[in-house]
Parts: structure tokens; sequence; C-alpha cells
């Protein structure tokens, strides 16, 4: 996203100039107009205000303010009532015409698994999250790069169940693309380091102007279109050929997962960080670990049931383990003016037969 730092006003000639009445800065624009004041926002902006003062002890460098978010639960919904990429993979088995008729028997029941946890409150088998890595990296083996991008973008223009007015695709919660902009602008760098697939990742997040190298992400291996089996460290790719999916996992990201691809592939610990499971305490715990710099982590809770769907008991449970573990708590429901924005309204699930 872009955050309007300068405004300035058109004079005559080909330039611009700006007055000092038209410059905005972080110190005196509003970059929360979806918040209530509670004690999360405060936190974050004290601790910006402190790490970005050149004259504070706890002066950070531009090159090292760094930020991480997770993406399901953190800054896009996830209670519909299941993670994007289950609802995906439960469409490409059960709804994709490409697809449906050909979908592996294990492939299937991971996709029944999720069908019955959405419509039944069936518990998902224990470890379903890689039962999941494996069924997804099958079930999109063989697409391109852009095939799968397509594949993504088509799913999330469609309504979000269990809402008026919004897409899949659209429900990203507002208040914390403020966070992203007030970041942004007081020079922040932030990375999106999710569970979920790092290219399913990259679709969703595109809209919000976060470049692919900002996305961290569960990794499938690739091949070329004609590599066969052949080790990628023998076969030397032809200028004619492209990408594609291969049914093997290399990694899940969660946990210390994430944690070891945050060392990986930004190579510095970070400052600040962003979660709202406990697939993200490692992350935050590393954040937490930095001993240069002054660090905080925040876990938003999904504790309002009127404007999304929410467990208010594993809310409530959650909050508490949040609070003992020394992270802020970001409440959905006392923090949040709004969640989706204007025009989203909560409505019951809809299930064809």
């Amino acid at each position: 996203m872009m955050v309007a730092i300068l405004t300035c006003a058109p004079v005559m000639t080909t330039m611009t100039a700006c007055s000092k009445a038209d410059v905005e800065t972080p110190a005196n624009k509003d970059y929360f107009p979806s918040w209530n004041t509670c004690a999360a926002l405060t936190a974050l902006k004290g601790y910006v205000e402190d790490v970005t003062d050149s004259k504070s002890v706890n002066f950070i460098p531009v090159e090292d303010r760094i930020a991480t978010f997770d993406m399901d639960g953190t800054f896009l919904g996830e209670l519909y009532p299941s993670y994007f990429e289950y609802n995906l993979l439960e469409y490409r088995v059960f709804d994709d015409p490409s697809y449906r008729d050909r979908a592996p028997e294990d492939v299937r029941q991971a996709a029944q698994a999720i069908r019955d946890f959405v419509r039944h409150d069936t518990p998902l088998p224990d470890h379903f999250d890689m039962t999941h890595a494996r069924a997804a990296a099958k079930a999109y083996a063989g697409m391109t790069i852009a095939e799968f991008n397509t594949f993504v973008k088509t799913y999330a223009a469609t309504p979000a169940n269990g809402f008026k007015g919004m897409t899949y695709g659209e429900s990203f919660y507002k208040p914390m693309l403020e966070v992203m902009d007030y970041l942004k602008a007081n020079n922040f760098t932030f990375y999106v380091v999710s569970g979920s697939d790092r290219f399913i990742c990259r679709t969703i997040v595109e809209p919000l102007g976060i470049a692919p190298n900002r996305v961290i992400g569960m990794d499938v291996w690739y091949k070329t279109s004609k590599q066969g089996d052949e080790a990628g460290v023998n076969y030397p790719m032809g200028k004619e050929e492209y990408l594609i999916r291969t049914d093997s996992v290399i990694l899940k990201n969660l946990k210390t997962n994430k944690v070891l691809q945050i060392s990986q592939e930004i190579g510095k610990v970070p400052v600040l960080s962003f979660g709202n499971s406990s697939g993200d305490c490692a992350m935050h715990n590393y954040c937490l670990s930095n001993d240069k710099y002054r660090t905080e982590a925040f876990m938003l809770v999904a504790d309002d049931d009127l404007r999304d769907h929410a467990d208010l008991e594993e809310g409530a449970r959650r909050e508490a383990k949040w609070r003992a573990a020394g992270y802020h708590v970001i409440s959905m429901r006392n923090d949040f003016r709004t969640i989706y924005g204007d025009g989203v309204e909560k409505v019951p699930f809809t299930f064809p037969e």
C-alpha cells in the first residue's frame, strides 16, 4: 500500500511546491482512523516514537527496523470458518471441474476433513497442517506459476461465505493495514511470514503493494517443464522452459520453522512481530530475543462475534495465554472501530447440499 507522506500544491510551472502546512509527517497524521484508543495501540505508537527518535537510547537505524506479520488471522480474515488455503483445497477437490474427477484419494480425504470441519464442526485430525500441506502440493502439481496465480485470484474474487459485501480477496483487517502504513511511514520494512503457501500469500497481498520478495511461506519444490526426474543440481534449464509446481513439500512454515526462514531469508532478527496463534509464538520469541534493540510482539485475538465469526471461549483462552507470555494483546472487539470497513456485514454461513 502506498502512504502519502507529502502533499504538494501545483504552481504555474511544471514544478510543484509544498508549503509547511501541506507536509504530512508521522507526527501529525492520524494513521489509525479504524482504531479505538487502547493499550495495544498506545504501546505500538510509543514504541515506534521511541525507536525512531535519533536522540533516544533505543534508537534503531532504518536498516534494522524489521517487522514480521503472520497473515491468516493477523491481517487477513480466517474464520469462514477456516484458512483461505484450506477453503481453496476444498474448492479444488469438490468444485473445480478441471480437477474434481481426478483427485487422488488421499487428497480427497484431506478436503473432506476440511469440509466436515467447516460444515459440521468436526475436529480436524492431529497434525492436519502437514496432511493439508502434502495434499495441497499434490492438488496443484503441474501448474505453472502463472496458472496457480490465476487460480488463486479467481477463487479470491468469490464472495466470502458468512459475509455480505466482501470477497475472500478483500477480507483484510482494515486496522492492521493501517499499522502497516504507519510502519512504512516510519521507515520500517515488514515481511509477511505465513504458514500458508508462499505463492498463495504473494497473490493475496499483491493488491496491498507488498513485494513478492517480502513474503515468506510454505514451500513446495518446483521443476522445469522438461526436467523430469533429474535433480536440479545436474539439470541445465533451457531458455524455452518454464517452472511448474511439483507434489513435494519442502517446508511447512510454522512455529520454529518460521524462525529458520526469517534467519535465512531476512538475515536479521526482527524488532517487531505480529501474529494471532501458537504458530507465531516462536517468531515472537525470536524477535524478543534480539539483544541489540528494544523489541515488542503483538497478538491479535478474534473475540468479536458480532462483526466476525469468532470462538469467544478460545479467544479468552488465547488472550490469557498471550498476556502471560508477555505479548501485547489486540482485541478485535474492543480495539477495532471497524474490522473490514464500511459495507461489510456478517451473515449466516450458507452451504449447498
